[in-house]
C-alpha cells in the first residue's frame, strides 16, 4: 500500500501542475485520530472474549463497548457511525453472547442487499470458526434470499440460528409463510438492521411497515426480539429509527475507532466551448477517467463511483483504452463492478480487489455499502451522490485500515455540484440530511394492512402496531369490500390470494408494465414502474437497458406491456408534458416575515402530449412527434409560498419575465432541496403560475413526486428560509448569463426549459429572503 508520503506526493504533483491545478477548487485536510477504548458493564461468554482477543478485536472502541452494553440491558440500539468504524461487533457481539448462553435463542439479520448478506456471513462464520467446539456452529448461520436453494430452505427454517436475509424476502417469504417459521420466530431474540439510512422514501416507507408485520407476528409466537439497528451518520437517528420500527431506540453516534485522515478533493472540470457558442464543463466522466488512469498508474489502489450501470461500463472502457496507450501492462489491472452482473462476477472482482490483483475497480454504488475489499488508498465519486451521507459512505470506502487516503469528488454541470464546488463549507461544515419516510402513507400503507390480514386476521389490538392511522386504513378497505368483518377480526376478502406477491417494497405502485423484446422471442427484459411507464416508454421512446439502445415499438396500456427492438441510432428522446395541481387541503401554514408559506395535499395531474428527438452529443432538436396518452392522476404532498406584489411589481419596472422568473426559481430550489432530505432531484415536482386558480396568487409548488407523499414536502417547509438563500446563493455564484444546467435548467423539464429567467428569479430570491428577515 502507497505510504501516506507517497499520497501526498501524488496530490502535490496535481497541484503543481498548471493542467490539473485550475480543475482543484478546494482541498480539505481531514486530520487523523487516535481510538477511544471503552468498557464492557459486565464479562462476556469465556469462549466470546477469549475468540476475539485471538483476532485482535478486543478491547473495544467505545462505540462498540457502549452498543453492547445497551444491547445486553434489553434495549434496541441504533449505532450511527461512520464508514469503516466497526459496527458490525456492535451487533454480532450480543448475538453471540445471547445464542451461547441460550440454545434456543434465533437472530434475523436484515441487509439492503444480497451482496452485502453474503459478505457479511463471511465476516460471522469467521468469529464463529474461532468459537469451535462451541453451542454455536458454523452451520447455524446462513443467508435465506432468492437464490436460496428450494432443496435448502426447509432445513433453513428447522435449524438455523441466525438467518441473513432483506426486507424483500422477509415481506414475500417469510411473513406469508409464518406458520413454516414458528419455531423460529417463537425464539427470537434480535432483529439487526443494517444501513438503516438506505431505508428512505418509498424504500424505508415499505420496510416500516414490513417489520411492524414483523414485531405482530412474533407477538402472536410470544417473542419480543429487541433491535439492533446501524446506519451510516445521518441528522436524525432517533427520530428515523424509532419512525422506521415503531419502538424505542437508545442511540451511540460518537465514533471511537482511529481515522488516518484524509485529504479530500473538490475537483471542478474547466469550462469549454459549446457547439451552440456558449460554454460548458467538460465531461465529468471524462475527467473521472483521466484522474484514475493517474492514480493507476501511480500504484495507488481506487475505487471510482459512477451514477449508472452505463457509466460505469464507459468510464471502465475510457480508462481502459488510456492505460493501453500509456501503461499497457495496467489496463488488465482494471475492472469494472456493478449490480446486474451474476453473483460469481462480483465475488471474483472482489476477491481480487481485496487480494491485490487488481489495482482499481470502476463501480455503481453497489460498492458504497459495507463490501469489504480491503485496504485502498484512494476513492474518485463522478458527480455528487446525492446526498452528504452517501459521499462519505463512498470516500471512507478508501483508508479503511488507519492510513491517510484520498478522496476526489468530481462535479457534474449540476446545480447542487457546482454549488458545493463554490461553497465548500457548506459540505464540510454542514449537518447531514435527515433520512424521513412515511410508514402510513395511504398508498403503501393499505396495501401493507392486506397483507397483515392475510398472516392473520386485523384486530383492533393492532393499532399499538400499525399506529393512528390504523382504524381509518381498515375501515376504508372493509368498505371497499377488500376486507370482511366478523366477530370482532377482519378477514381478506375471498377474492384476493397472496397480496405480498403484487407489493413491490421498493416503489410506490404495484403496477409495473413489462418490457419485451420482440427481436429475441418475445423475451422480458425489464419491468418499469407503471408511474413513470409514460415517461420511459411512450411510443417512439428510446430505451436504455444495461447499455443497450431499444426503441419502443408499441406501448399496450391495457396489458401493461411496452414492445422494443435493439436499434442502432444517434438520437435520444425527451418528452414534453403539461401539469396541474389543485390544492386539496392546508395542513399547516406560517408567515416567514411578509411571506405566506402553506404545506397541504394537493393533487397532481400529470399528461405527456409529446415528444422530441435530440442529437447525442450537440442536444440538436431532429424532430418532435404528438403522443396520445391518458393524464397520471395522483394524490400527494406540497409546500407552496406567495410571490408578494412588490416582487411583481419590482420585475415589471425591470422589464424582466415574471413566468420565466418563477419558472427559474422552482427549478434551483428543487436542485438544492436534496442539501436537507436524503432524496434524489428525481423524488420531488414543481409547479409554478403567474395566478393559481385555488389561491388566486402567483404562487410555487413543490411536492413530493410520489403518490401520499413520503415526507419531503415535510422537510421543504420545515427548512424554507435556508432553501431560498442556498438558491440565490447559487444563481449569483454561477458565472452564466442567462441560465445554465448548473443553475436553473433541469434535464427532467415537463417544458423544455422553457421559459427560464435567470436575472428575475435573482430579484425573486432577494425579494423573498429580504421580506422573510424583515418579519
Amino acid at each position: 500500500m502507497p505510504s501516506e508520503i507517497e499520497s501526498s506526493a501524488f496530490l502535490s504533483r496535481l497541484k503543481e501542475s498548471s493542467e490539473y491545478a485550475a480543475r482543484i477548487a478546494h482541498i480539505e485536510r481531514i486530520h487523523p485520530r487516535a481510538a477511544r477504548r471503552g468498557e464492557l458493564s459486565r464479562p462476556l461468554n469465556a469462549e466470546l472474549q477469549q475468540a476475539l482477543e485471538n483476532a485482535g478485536l478486543f478491547p473495544f472502541y467505545s462505540h462498540q463497548a457502549q452498543a453492547v452494553n445497551a444491547a445486553r440491558s434489553g434495549s434496541n440500539v441504533f449505532l450511527v457511525t461512520p464508514s469503516a468504524s466497526g459496527k458490525t461487533l456492535g451487533y454480532n457481539v450480543p448475538v453471540l453472547d445471547r445464542l451461547l448462553s441460550h440454545s434456543r435463542s434465533r437472530a434475523l439479520y436484515l441487509f439492503p442487499t444480497k451482496a452485502l448478506a453474503q459478505d457479511q456471513l463471511r465476516g460471522l462464520k469467521e468469529l464463529i470458526d474461532a468459537l469451535q467446539p462451541s453451542a454455536v456452529k458454523d452451520a447455524d448461520c446462513t443467508t435465506f434470499d432468492g437464490d436460496t436453494a428450494r432443496e435448502d430452505r426447509r432445513e433453513v427454517k428447522k435449524s438455523a440460528r441466525i438467518v441473513l436475509s432483506n426486507p424483500d424476502m422477509l415481506h414475500v417469504g417469510i411473513l406469508p409463510n409464518h406458520e413454516s417459521w414458528s419455531s423460529f420466530l417463537r425464539n427470537l431474540s434480535y432483529v439487526v438492521v443494517d444501513e438503516a439510512h438506505v431505508y428512505r422514501g418509498v424504500f424505508g416507507s415499505n420496510v416500516a411497515n414490513v417489520l411492524r408485520r414483523l414485531r405482530r407476528l412474533c407477538q402472536q409466537y410470544g417473542s419480543s426480539p429487541q433491535f439492533i439497528c446501524c446506519s451510516a451518520t445521518i441528522a436524525n437517528p432517533k427520530e428515523h429509527i424509532e419512525n422506521l420500527v415503531g419502538l424505542p431506540f437508545d442511540v451511540i453516534d460518537v465514533d471511537g475507532s482511529p481515522y488516518g485522515g484524509k485529504d479530500f478533493v473538490f475537483w471542478n472540470p474547466p469550462l469549454i466551448a459549446d457547439k451552440k457558442g456558449g460554454e460548458a464543463r467538460r465531461s465529468a466522466n471524462s475527467e473521472s477517467s483521466l484522474l484514475f488512469t493517474e492514480l493507476v498508474k501511480s500504484d495507488m489502489r481506487t475505487i471510482d463511483f459512477a451514477k449508472s450501470r452505463k457509466l460505469t461500463e464507459l468510464i471502465y472502457m475510457y480508462t481502459r483504452d488510456r492505460l493501453r496507450k500509456e501503461a499497457p501492462r495496467l489496463a488488465e489491472k482494471i475492472m469494472p463492478y456493478r449490480a446486474g452482473y451474476i453473483a460469481e462476477e462480483r465475488r471474483f472482482i472482489e476477491r481480487r480487489l481485496f487480494d491485490g490483483g487488481i489495482t482499481g475497480i470502476v463501480s455503481t454504488n453497489a460498492m458504497e455499502l459495507g463490501v469489504d475489499i480491503g485496504d485502498l488508498d484512494a476513492t474518485v465519486l463522478t458527480g455528487y451522490p446525492g446526498s452528504v451521507s452517501s459521499t462519505w459512505q463512498q470516500a471512507g470506502r478508501s483508508g479503511r485500515r488507519g492510513e491517510r487516503s484520498l478522496s476526489f469528488l468530481i462535479a457534474m454541470d449540476d446545480p447542487l455540484d457546482q454549488y458545493f464546488m463554490r461553497h465548500p463549507e457548506a459540505f464540510f461544515g454542514r449537518i447531514y440530511e435527515s433520512a424521513i419516510i412515511n410508514q402510513s402513507n395511504p398508498y403503501i400503507f393499505r396495501q401493507h394492512l392486506l397483507c397483515a390480514a392475510w398472516e392473520r386476521p386485523l384486530d383492533n389490538l393492532d393499532a399499538d402496531i400499525f399506529g393512528t392511522k390504523y382504524v381509518d386504513a381498515r375501515n376504508e378497505l372493509e368498505a371497499e369490500g377488500l376486507l370482511r368483518q366478523r366477530g370482532g377480526k377482519w378477514f381478506l376478502s375471498p377474492q384476493i390470494s397472496y397480496p405480498a406477491e403484487g407489493v413491490n417494497i421498493r416503489s410506490a405502485s404495484s403496477d409495473r408494465y413489462s418490457v419485451i423484446d420482440v427481436a429475441d422471442g418475445n423475451r422480458e427484459i425489464e419491468t418499469v414502474d407503471a408511474s413513470v411507464a409514460f415517461w420511459q416508454l411512450h411510443p417512439g421512446a428510446i430505451y436504455l437497458h444495461q447499455g443497450e439502445t431499444y426503441h419502443v415499438t408499441e406501448l399496450d396500456i391495457p396489458s401493461r406491456t411496452a414492445y422494443v427492438k435493439p436499434v442502432d441510432i444517434e438520437y435520444y428522446t425527451q418528452v414534453r408534458e403539461v401539469e396541474d395541481l389543485s390544492v386539496k387541503s392546508v395542513v399547516k401554514n406560517k408567515d416567514v416575515g411578509e411571506v405566506k408559506v402553506c404545506l397541504g395535499g394537493v393533487t397532481v395531474t400529470n399528461q405527456v402530449i409529446s415528444y422530441r428527438k435530440k442529437r447525442q452529443f450537440s442536444d440538436e432538436v431532429i424532430g418532435e412527434e404528438p403522443l396520445d396518452l391518458p393524464p397520471t392522476v395522483f394524490s400527494s404532498v406540497a409546500f407552496w409560498f406567495d410571490i408578494p406584489r412588490k416582487i411583481v411589481h419590482q420585475l415589471a419596472e425591470l422589464g424582466l419575465d415574471f413566468a420565466g422568473g418563477i419558472h427559474a426559481t422552482e427549478h434551483a430550489a428543487i436542485a438544492l432541496l436534496p442539501l436537507f432530505a436524503l432524496c434524489d432531484r428525481n423524488d420531488i415536482g414543481g409547479v409554478s403560475t403567474p395566478l393559481h386558480a385555488d389561491t388566486g396568487k402567483p404562487q410555487i409548488f413543490i411536492y413530493d413526486a410520489y403518490p401520499g407523499g413520503v415526507g419531503i414536502a415535510e422537510r421543504g417547509y420545515e427548512f424554507i428560509e435556508e432553501l431560498w438563500k442556498a438558491t440565490l446563493t447559487l444563481l449569483k455564484d454561477c458565472p452564466c448569463e442567462s441560465g445554465c444546467p448548473a443553475c436553473v435548467q433541469s434535464p427532467k423539464c415537463g417544458n423544455y426549459n422553457e421559459p427560464l429567467d435567470k436575472r428575475a428569479a435573482v430579484v425573486i430570491l432577494e425579494g423573498l429572503v429580504n421580506k422573510a428577515s424583515s418579519g
